[in-house]
């Protein structure tokens, strides 16, 4: 509904914005966020997604698709007309956030970690009327964690693969760093964010576990017998990109799949 005066919001980055009524024409530029809209029950007032937006699955047909995270469609968006735009630092470009805030209210996450996803779906909540359902969701994400004892079982070295070609990482200050950390695993990545990296300096940091992710770069079976046959000594697996790097509601969903995650690692 409208408001009698334009509301002031700071984003995650302390960014103020001003929204003129509660949020009914809302644009997720990000998919963990996206789904994350859906959780909170705001499927009437989501009008438009991105291709990557692949949850909830029948948004894609339901929803106007502006583009990808980083090549999106403006006249799309003009053409939507929204009133709230979700963005994040990362995943999208900051052009394209400061052209976008030229014209819309355009609130922008930085998740570095578990806290900061917990934040967000926070203050998604508050700024969209569903503090109550932001809240239950963060109730089922803290009782999904709790099921998971990583301590009882042994601290081991690994790196997480990103992409391919060049090969990338995840580094130091990253959400999947932490979330590493908190299933107790060293991440021997020596850099911040996303690195490259060569084969040879993989081989020279030895680690116990190489984890190839199912997502953003698709790694797949043959990826395992190259990096199996470079690397001797290392276990390399593929995991659930999803489930280390999707920080919206999507984390609710971690108990089971890191507990057998765990399981299965300590049975290598």
């Amino acid at each position: 509904m409208p408001l009698d005066k334009p509301v002031p919001v700071k984003d995650m980055m302390g960014r103020s914005l001003h929204l003129k009524q509660d949020p009914q024409r809302i644009i997720s530029l990000v998919p963990s966020l996206t789904e994350l809209l859906y959780d909170l029950g705001l499927d009437q007032r989501v009008v438009g997604i991105t291709k990557f937006c692949i949850h909830p699955e029948g948004w894609r047909k339901e929803k106007s698709i502006i583009g990808g995270t980083k090549t999106i469609n403006f006249e799309a968006i003009h053409r939507l007309d929204p009133d709230l735009i979700i963005a994040n630092k990362e995943e999208n470009k900051q052009e394209d956030i400061e052209q976008l805030s030229e014209n819309y209210p355009v609130w922008v996450s930085d998740i570095s970690d578990f806290d900061d996803a917990l934040h967000a779906i926070e203050w998604i909540g508050e700024i969209t009327q569903s503090e109550k359902q932001a809240q239950r969701i963060n109730f089922s994400i803290h009782k999904s964690w709790s099921r998971i004892d990583p301590f009882i079982y042994e601290k081991r070295t690994c790196l997480y693969l990103i992409w391919n070609d060049p090969i990338m990482i995840a580094g130091k200050g990253t959400y999947i760093d932490d979330i590493l950390a908190r299933i107790n695993f060293e991440n021997l990545a020596d850099k911040k964010r996303y690195p490259a990296i060569s084969i040879e300096e993989i081989i020279a940091l030895d680690p116990e576990f190489l984890f190839l992710s199912s997502e953003p770069f698709p790694f797949k079976e043959q990826h395992i017998s190259y990096f199996t046959k470079v690397l001797k000594k290392t276990k390399v697996i593929l995991v659930n990109g999803e489930m280390f790097s999707w920080y919206g509601s999507r984390i609710s969903l971690a108990g089971d799949y890191f507990s057998k995650f765990l399981r299965e690692i300590d049975n290598y």
